[in-house]
């Protein structure tokens, strides 16, 4: 089958060209896929898209009349995708429903030690000479109340994690996760959550009822000096409520590889160009906060399984097949914790 991977770097190139052995003709581009580039697919009968591809209804017009049935997405979030649209037009939306779950809770852990103990900023430090330690004063990760919201493969990974530094966990998900409640944890609402949490980790999917659940009004809920980190959806965060909370001192930390706005910022290099996007400037310049570029699910492990299920995917199409990660609109309706990242 034809297909036309949009938003494409080397390491994607590499790993799905090792994953798909000559079965399919795979035809690669930098550019990301919006109203501009969606002519590019003309004729291709599949494209496989990443997180920051636009699918919404006036690109899959474009796209179904050129000839496109299959959007392979290469990923397991599908907020950027019109589930409704796609299947108006007949077309089939397929995701990678699962990968490493240890890639983001390991950075997601990674991040939250970072931050506490400074290591961002004695790493500066160092390189300028200064041995100093004012300022760099962090706290133990042990009996600290550590607060998961969204416990499914991912959530659940990183309780274990969390167990083995011998922290309180508290979760807060639609469903109980057994995993989860067997470590100890215990869940409660929302509300209960921010209020009793040192660390508030987000693995929440993005829908329209999570969009922005980390709000002014939530923000005022949480522990003053509490750490907030997001390794799921950028938008799970209202950014210029963040900037309001860091402003006050009432948020200790906060550790972000995602952004609500990260579409025209992230996987680019805008190193020699000026960022016009004012919120997440302004985030840039705290201290006691580190963005990374949405590369928390990046390890070679997870490229693997990514770029395998993505190939097994167009492969199953093909040959009519169904399998697991077949989307249809309905799940937008009744989110689960399990619909995470990259």
């Amino acid at each position: 089958m034809r297909v036309l991977v949009y938003s494409t770097r080397p390491y994607d190139e590499e790993s799905l060209d090792s994953a798909n052995q000559g079965k399919h003709q795979l035809h690669f581009t930098e550019a990301r896929l919006d109203k501009r580039t969606a002519s590019l697919a003309r004729d291709c009968p599949a494209v496989c898209c990443f997180v920051d591809d636009a699918l919404n209804a006036a690109v899959l017009v474009q796209l179904n009349q050129g000839g496109t049935k299959l959007i392979a997405l290469r990923s397991t979030g599908f907020n950027n995708v019109d589930l409704a649209a796609a299947e108006k037009h007949g077309m089939t939306v397929m995701r990678v429903s699962r990968y490493s779950p240890y890639a983001v809770a390991e950075f997601a852990v990674c991040i939250m030690l970072a931050l506490n103990r400074k290591i961002h900023r004695a790493y500066d430090r160092v390189r300028e000479g200064n041995f100093l330690l004012h300022g760099l004063l962090g706290f133990d990760l042990h009996d600290k109340v550590v607060g998961i919201i969204g416990t499914g493969s991912i959530g659940s990974v990183l309780a274990r994690i969390l167990h083995g530094f011998d922290c309180k966990l508290l979760g807060h998900d639609v469903m109980e996760n057994p995993d989860c409640l067997s470590l100890g944890m215990r869940y409660v609402t929302l509300e209960e959550l921010l209020s009793q949490s040192d660390i508030v980790s987000l693995h929440a999917p993005l829908t329209g009822q999570t969009r922005h659940m980390i709000n002014a009004k939530t923000l005022a809920l949480m522990k003053p000096g509490a750490m907030l980190i997001n390794t799921s959806r950028g938008a799970l965060v209202d950014s210029r409520a963040l900037i309001t909370a860091l402003k006050k001192r009432h948020l200790g930390a906060a550790g972000l590889d995602v952004y609500e706005e990260e579409s025209h910022i992230y996987f680019k290099d805008l190193s020699d160009e000026i960022i016009t996007d004012d919120v997440i400037s302004r985030l840039t310049t705290f201290p006691n906060v580190i963005i990374t570029g949405h590369q928390a699910f990046f390890t070679r492990e997870a490229l693997a399984i990514i770029a395998e299920t993505t190939i097994k995917n167009i492969s199953d199409f093909e040959a009519g097949r169904s399998n697991e990660n077949i989307l249809k609109s309905e799940k937008v309706v009744r989110p689960t914790s399990k619909e995470k990242r990259p």
